[in-house]
């Protein structure tokens, strides 16, 4: 097995994700010291992982920093003196007093309850929002482990024809790579460094076909899946290629908009 097909083998891609055994490993390691071309492969496999973890990254609200519960603090019930005047005050003003203050210390009560009660229901509300945010960030999270594991089984399935997509002069930095299934037609394009485009601009993925450009879909440099399908492609593809287009694709692609290259 030559370099080309050793680094095509998939190998690297699970030495990456640490799901080789021990054996298997040292022998990654071992054909990297002396072969710079899979050392360069794996430095560029793990800038592939590390740019969708930034990708997948899910901010967390900033209500978590607070403290979710609180203690309710209770108000002193105001005490009221009334200064008596034995001598002038008869029983019946004595009872019109007690049943004011009765009637007061009831209100009170009933007002502290109420704001209680409202403190606490907007508390509650607040509990079931965050409750909310929680699980639509685990759902985020298991979908996105769920899109690594399926990206993995398709980088490692040796059906998948691997095609490194280079930076041309246009954009020398900028790299992607095509996994084509020439038996199931199908293609996926994984993106490792792509600038941002403009609202009203889209890439757009061509095949090389007997030496003419087919078009393979268009898409956006920030999606959140590892791996993103595009369209069919029947066997023959002498190459890949990815150019800048007016959103929504183009017939013909603008070869002076190309951002990278690679032959199958």
């Amino acid at each position: 097995m030559n370099i080309e097909e050793y680094i095509s083998s998939g190998i690297l891609e699970s030495y990456v994700l640490n799901e080789l055994p021990l054996a298997e490993r040292l022998e990654v390691e071992q054909m990297a010291d002396v072969h710079a071309e899979v050392r360069e492969e794996i430095e560029k496999i793990e800038a592939s992982i590390e740019a969708l973890a930034f990708r997948s990254s899910v901010q967390p609200p900033a209500s978590i920093k607070e403290t979710i519960l609180q203690k309710i603090e209770g108000k002193n019930t105001p005490v009221i003196n009334i200064d008596r005047k034995e001598s002038a005050v008869s029983a019946l003003k004595y009872a019109a007093a007690a049943s004011i203050l009765l009637a007061l210390a009831s209100g009170i009560a009933a007002f502290n309850y109420f704001t209680k009660w409202k403190s606490a229901e907007g508390r509650l509300a607040d509990l079931v929002a965050q409750n909310q945010q929680f699980a639509d960030n685990y759902n985020k999270v298991n979908q996105q482990l769920d899109n690594i594991q399926e990206a993995v089984g398709i980088m490692n399935n040796a059906a998948y024809t691997r095609v490194v997509m280079e930076g041309t002069d246009n954009s020398p930095n900028s790299l992607a790579t095509i996994y084509w299934n020439q038996n199931t037609q199908d293609v996926f394009l994984s993106i490792q460094n792509l600038k941002e485009l403009s609202q009203d601009q889209q890439y757009q993925l061509w095949a090389i076909i007997d030496g003419k450009p087919v078009d393979a879909g268009v898409f956006d440099p920030d999606n959140s899946t590892f791996l993103v399908q595009m369209k069919s492609i029947r066997s023959g593809a002498a190459a890949f290629a990815v150019t800048i287009e007016p959103r929504g694709g183009s017939e013909n692609p603008s070869l002076e908009t190309m951002q990278v290259l690679g032959n199958t």
